[in-house]
């Protein structure tokens, strides 16, 4: 076995280490999701934490990891007699990111169950989990319907298998540790809050510190053993640390003082729901114990809050998680006495009154008109003549765009495809394990031939010829990819700001619909991809937020670099289907003859069947109607910013389905 890196030897990372820490003390917590930048000692931490958890104390035999002392009744390898037991290392399950949901829970085997009667259950990774740390991986890629069943499992400390009204549960009581990396996307709000604790880790910027790092890491790596070997004194003291601190834990007093410091902090931040209170009682407990103290102080609280807050603050995708220190200072010390008898002031942190947000930039309405970059000229030099980046209107909620037909890509919420989870569509043939039994469709081929098998009476026998998979369809999570005019004739401020609106609004969209987003630019003379496709709509919503404008439209450069984006993607991900956006007025004015180019290039799009939108942003009284010619070119439909948002798009898949057929 491989000798994990000393989890005493990591360098820095203060917060990370406390909240598994804190998590070890007391798994009541709820776990913790590690957020950082790529090399930051995030994976390493975590596994060097399970060689620091007391060994646990097993029922012989039992695939479960039962408590001798306790027993579960409901053991499926039960029932087993209190007593006895051996003691083995407390174990760390990791969850790779491309797990089956049988991988994850456990499988039951449907085929015996329904031809023998035998329940056979084989143990998932939430049952060797049991009892030690379940580590999840980049838990952002996870697929939505596992992250699901990993916090419910968290939550209820239980694990519920049911399949065909065959069902098993067993215990499943686990440390939780996700880590991610922002930059590949966000997890939902819903799921967020089901970490206990989270931190924000990132590579330390002062020289000294990053030469020990490497100098400890290279050490490692020449002479594991011996390099954990210098480390095994002050292993065993953190091990001894944990261990007295589990002990404390039971006597520490959480007073009312503390408890309303709590209660106000989580009101001043206004937190959604309870559960934060919860975590942060929890956490200041455990705090306590871990500074061999048995009363919670306002240093505890304050330190909790740090831990267990910033991620449940955020109120959109694009919110940076955080917390204002100074105003949980403010919140901490009005509410800093121990009787409970102290009146909020109603102007307070923690009353009625809030602060005023921060102002940040004032709006446009009160600087000069600017006259829009005009085209007519030379084109113009990267700078000359742009305008500053316009701020984005506030964000509105858009129809749903979907990609016409059945797809087979990832999960998701926007497009029909066929998946494991959804409404059930019909029967096949099982190709490989059993995993989702169409009763109907295997009682109906069975049914034939029971004479010919010896049954005359009731009941139904049944081979494993009869058995039927049952055909599901959900929705899939698409490439939406979108290619931005940022030339002149977009440039005026006013307009500028609510094209960057809607695109933010379509970029909300397609963090709800789990989409992949990928962004495209042209003005002046050339086309660039500001954004790879990724799974991170965080980037795509700041590169759109600095994106200058000015110079000519090269609408066919835009339209081909869009093209040899989604050629490159479909050789990574064929499964995930695209559907691209083009936000433009439909001028092209950019190189030798620039409508024929444009024509031909969009015409590319419709011979390989993509679909395609266009977000028509002319303005004014006299309107060319470029944009709807580019939208045929394409063999799709356009759209104008008002329609975005209004009833009347509610035939625009239709419209883009009846081209296809077409």
């Amino acid at each position: 076995m491989t000798t994990p890196f000393p989890f005493t030897a990591v360098v820095g990372q203060d917060d990370l280490r406390l909240a598994l820490l804190l998590n070890a003390v007391s798994p009541a917590v709820g776990g913790v999701l590690v957020r950082g930048e790529k090399g930051t000692a995030k994976s390493t931490a975590v596994r060097a934490l399970s060689a620091l958890l007391p060994a646990v104390a097993v029922v012989p035999g039992c695939r479960f990891s039962c408590d001798p002392a306790s027993p579960d009744p409901q053991c499926p390898d039960g029932p087993h007699e209190a007593g006895g037991g051996t003691e083995r290392a407390a174990r760390m399950v990791e969850l790779p990111v491309g797990a089956s949901e049988d991988r994850l829970v456990g499988s039951l085997d449907i085929e015996r169950a329904l031809a023998e009667g035998v329940k056979a259950f084989e143990p998932g990774l939430l049952a060797d989990a049991h009892r030690g740390i379940l580590y999840v991986d980049e838990v952002n890629l996870l697929h939505d319907h596992l992250v699901d069943l990993l916090l419910d499992a968290a939550a209820m400390g239980a694990s519920y298998v049911e399949r065909e009204g065959v069902s098993v549960r067993h215990a499943a009581k686990f440390l939780l540790v996700g880590t991610m990396n922002p930059e590949e996307g966000e997890l939902r709000p819903q799921l967020l809050d089901r970490f206990g604790l989270t931190v924000e880790v990132a590579a330390s910027r002062e020289p000294d510190q990053r030469v020990e790092v490497v100098r400890r890491r290279l050490a490692y790596d020449d002479d594991p053993a011996g390099f954990a070997a210098k480390w095994a004194q002050e292993e065993a003291a953190v091990r001894q640390r944990i261990v007295a601190a589990r002990e404390l834990l039971p006597q520490v007093r959480l007073g009312d003082g503390a408890l309303r410091q709590i209660a106000a902090t989580c009101a001043a931040f206004e937190v959604d729901g309870m559960r934060a209170d919860i975590v942060m009682a929890r956490t200041a407990t455990a705090l306590a114990a871990w500074a061999g103290r048995t009363d919670v102080l306002a240093e505890d609280v304050r330190q909790a809050a740090l831990l267990a807050l910033p991620h449940r603050r955020r109120r959109n995708p694009f919110d940076a998680p955080g917390l204002d220190e100074d105003k949980l200072d403010e919140t901490l010390e009005q509410y800093s006495g121990d009787d409970g008898d102290d009146e909020p002031d109603p102007d307070g942190p923690g009353g009625g009154g809030q602060p005023a947000p921060d102002s940040g930039p004032q709006g446009d309405g009160g600087e000069a008109a600017r006259p829009e970059a005009g085209e007519g000229g030379q084109p113009q030099a990267s700078g000359a003549g742009e305008q500053s980046a316009a701020r984005a209107t506030e964000p509105f909620r858009t129809k749903a765009l979907t990609v016409p037909g059945i797809g087979e890509g990832a999960a998701g919420r926007r497009s029909r495809a066929r998946t494991e989870h959804g409404r059930t569509t019909g029967a096949r043939r099982p190709q490989g394990t059993l995993t989702k039994l169409h009763l109907a469709a295997t009682v109906q081929a069975a049914a034939p031939y029971q004479r010919a098998r010896g049954r005359s009476g009731p009941g139904l026998v049944v081979r494993r010829d009869d058995l039927r998979q049952a055909t599901r369809e959900g929705r899939e999570g698409n490439l939406v990819l979108f290619v931005v005019d940022a030339s002149g004739s977009m440039a005026a401020r006013q307009r500028m700001s609510a094209v960057k609106g809607a695109v933010l609004s379509l970029l909300l969209d397609a963090y709800q619909r789990r989409d992949k987003v990928g962004l495209v630019t042209f003005r002046g003379v050339s086309a660039e991809v500001a954004l790879p496709p990724t799974s991170s709509v965080d980037a795509a919503a700041a590169r759109l937020e600095s994106l200058p404008t000015g110079g000519r439209t090269p609408l066919a450069a835009g339209l081909l670099k869009a093209h040899e984006v989604l050629r490159v993607e479909r050789l990574r991900d064929p499964a995930r289907r695209a559907l691209v956006v083009v936000v433009t007025d439909g001028r092209a004015t950019g190189g030798p003859e620039p409508v024929l180019l444009a024509s031909r290039a969009a015409g590319l799009f419709a011979a390989e069947g993509v679909a395609s939108v266009v977000v028509d942003c002319e303005s004014g009284p006299v309107r060319l109607g470029l944009a709807g010619r580019l939208a045929a070119d394409l063999g799709g439909t356009a759209v104008t910013l008002d329609e975005l948002r209004a009833d009347s798009i509610a035939g625009l898949v239709k419209g883009i389905q009846g081209r296809r057929a077409a």
